[in-house]
């Protein structure tokens, strides 16, 4: 399993993924272009001192993700999903991919997507942010795939 932001804008948002792919040692993708400068400086102070960015792939743009990315399904988190996430069933070579914070994924991101789930919320609730979502799709992935840290490896 692993995560794909495509094109995010908020660098707190890709900082809090980092943390979240390094605590759960699955790879994180991050699909340019992004809404701000992404240089090592500015990642190593988002993501703290969660260690090496070896996890983390950075691709162009999407054709560039397109081509490069392992196989998997790929699996688009979306408000305009089709499958609530407490009735999805996932595949320990998923690719969950998010939007980005501001327009979520383009027509053809969405075409290319093997399914689309969203996180049901309350009435009159519009979206959780990028790395919230992300944190609650990828526990139930790795949940329902046997992916979690066992008690005896804590």
């Amino acid at each position: 399993m692993r995560i794909a932001l495509f094109q995010p804008v908020i660098p707190q948002n890709v900082g809090a993924c980092i943390r979240l792919s390094a605590c759960f040692r699955v790879p994180l993708d991050v699909i340019e272009p992004t809404g701000f400068t992404f240089d090592d400086r500015a990642m190593k102070r988002a993501a703290l001192d969660y260690g090496p960015l070896g996890h983390l792939v950075r691709h162009q743009d999407w054709a560039a993700f397109q081509r490069d990315r392992p196989g998997g399904r790929l699996v688009l988190f979306t408000t305009r999903g089709a499958t609530a996430l407490n009735s999805f069933a996932f595949r320990a070579d998923d690719v969950l991919l998010f939007g980005s914070e501001t327009s979520g994924a383009t027509e053809e991101v969405h075409s290319s997507a093997g399914a689309r789930v969203v996180i049901p919320l309350q009435p009159g609730a519009r979206s959780l942010n990028l790395a919230v979502s992300a944190g609650i799709g990828l526990f139930e992935g790795l949940r329902q795939t046997g992916g979690l840290a066992s008690p005896a490896e804590l």
